[in-house]
């Protein structure tokens, strides 16, 4: 199976990439070329050299490149950038006119001239129908309004950054990460928003960029507030310096910094003098155990029977124990015909209160309904 011919496009500066079928023309990189796109012809920059790619690995329909841009196609993208200065100018003064709540940021031609793209920002929804009724009348030509974000904005504007140099989004960066206020933490920057944000009111994206080497760098170091074992005594760490590879630790004599190094030397030293110092003699087998029973060995606390101690509850209980130990709960045996002998009653058992036995209640009968109920 013949692979496809593909070749990476882009049409602003620092914009993102698009892939193109490049058919059999002869292409190299920053080459100008017209293509086709969904909106109509544009003509873009090729990214990179041409690729040979296997059709079940690239998109079922890719546009194709129509043909290298001449001298007249340059001529007519340079016309129409001049243009577009002429069309943001009128639209921002319909849009003062109107005051509508929107900051527009450019204004685009497509390559033919069929369409005028204008970019703008908003807080919310924005009703522009009168507006864009304005500018049709006006251009004679289709208008399209389209929101985009605080980042977009800044790549399409340009700017300075904090660190002097051209915006990084606006230079070379042509997809935006996702950036965290966990990434400047990680970096022991201040979390001061003026500090961490940039033209576009957002984290800046460089905090991304070093974020895996200071996660990889902090392994080696202890956490702030961990305790160390130092030769000259313990120590607690105050602070980090992760690219230096160096600590801070407050102990007896003050703060001082210490490489990551010198720590680890030092906590081999001590662990060898721990191992040189002579051990303790083992005692017996059976003396270990016996002094180890005994630390462990605690008083029992004698059962408690009936709730209250020892004693029984009322003095039946109490004869009734006698009884068990003497053997005197076996009743006699008597023959047919002799009367049971009768045991005399005790002092405590004629003073005992008789048991009272519970009284089962009746039935009540269900009530007969009234003749009138029954009828």
């Amino acid at each position: 199976m013949e692979k496809k011919r593909i070749v990476s496009v882009s049409f602003q500066y620092a914009g993102k990439l698009f892939d193109f079928d490049a058919t059999n023309l002869e292409l190299s990189d920053r080459e100008q070329v017209v293509v086709e796109t969904e909106r109509g012809k544009s003509l873009g920059t090729i990214i990179g050299l041409v690729r040979e790619v296997d059709p079940a690995n690239c998109q079922a329909k890719l546009k194709t490149i129509l043909r290298k841009a001449d001298q007249h196609d340059i001529e007519m993208a340079d016309k129409n950038a001049g243009r577009e200065e002429e069309a943001l100018k009128f639209c921002k003064k319909r849009v003062r006119e109107r005051k509508m709540e929107m900051k527009l940021v450019r204004a685009e031609y497509l390559f033919d001239g069929s369409k005028i793209v204008f970019y703008f920002t908003a807080d919310g929804r924005i009703d522009f129908r009168e507006l864009v009724r304005d500018l049709a009348q006006h251009f004679r030509t289709r208008i399209e309004m389209r929101q985009i974000g605080v980042r977009d904005e800044a790549k399409m504007v340009g700017g300075l950054g904090c660190c002097g140099r051209e915006l990084c989004c606006s230079s070379y960066l042509r997809n935006f990460a996702p950036v965290s206020v966990k990434m400047a933490k990680a970096q022991g920057l201040a979390l001061n928003p003026s500090k961490i944000s940039g033209q576009c009111g957002r984290l800046l994206c460089c905090l991304g960029y070093e974020y895996d080497t200071y996660n990889e760098l902090r392994k080696n170091l202890p956490k702030c507030g961990k305790k160390l074992n130092l030769p000259d005594g313990p120590a607690d760490v105050i602070a980090l310096n992760v690219l230096a590879q160096k600590i801070t630790v407050a102990d007896k004599d003050g703060r001082r910094e210490i490489h990551i190094d010198d720590i680890h030397k030092s906590q081999k030293d001590v662990a060898a003098i721990v191992q040189q110092r002579p051990s303790r003699p083992a005692a017996k087998t059976g003396e270990r155990e016996k002094t180890a029973n005994e630390e462990t060995k605690t008083p029992r606390r004698p059962r408690r029977r009936g709730g209250r101690g020892n004693q029984p509850r009322n003095p039946n209980q109490q004869a009734q124990q006698e009884k068990r130990q003497t053997g005197g709960n076996k009743k006699p045996v008597v023959a047919k015909g002799e009367e049971r002998p009768v045991e005399p009653k005790s002092e405590d058992q004629k003073t005992a209160r008789p048991r009272r036995r519970n009284r089962r209640r009746p039935r009540r009968r269900p009530e007969q309904g009234s003749p009138q109920d029954q009828n």
